[in-house]
């Protein structure tokens, strides 16, 4: 069992920068692949990115690449979201989740633990 908790999350102008955190407990973290998703008003949850065990293998949906970074810290137990030149249409609720086998990280439900979300709204 994994319990995935985000932090971070707020209200920022278009340009401006947030670090989402995403905390895990359970001690087979290292081992689990992690992933950030979102999901906007009246529209389907879509993954933003994604990171494997060892960080060896990344993923970014096209609307995040070169803004946003995926990064963990398995003695902290934690994932991170890096999100620099936020843009309005980046405005959703995001979600972290941990899966220990994924084939290609970027599905939903290739996930099995799923945190509770944290807002982030970004004015124009």
């Amino acid at each position: 069992q994994v319990l995935l908790v985000e932090s971070g999350g707020g209200l920022v102008q278009e340009g401006c920068s947030l670090r989402l955190s995403c905390a895990a407990s359970g001690r087979t973290f290292s081992l689990y692949a992690m992933a950030w998703f979102r999901q906007a008003p009246g529209k389907e949850r879509e993954s933003v990115a994604a990171l494997s065990w060892s960080s060896s293998n990344t993923y970014y949906a096209d609307s995040v690449k070169g803004r946003f970074t995926i990064s963990r810290d398995n003695a902290k137990n934690t994932v991170y979201l890096q999100m620099n030149s936020l843009k309005p249409e980046d405005t959703a609720v995001y979600y972290c989740a941990a899966a220990p086998t994924v084939v290609n990280g970027r599905e939903s439900y290739e996930y099995d633990y799923w945190g509770q979300g944290t807002q982030v709204t970004v004015s124009s």
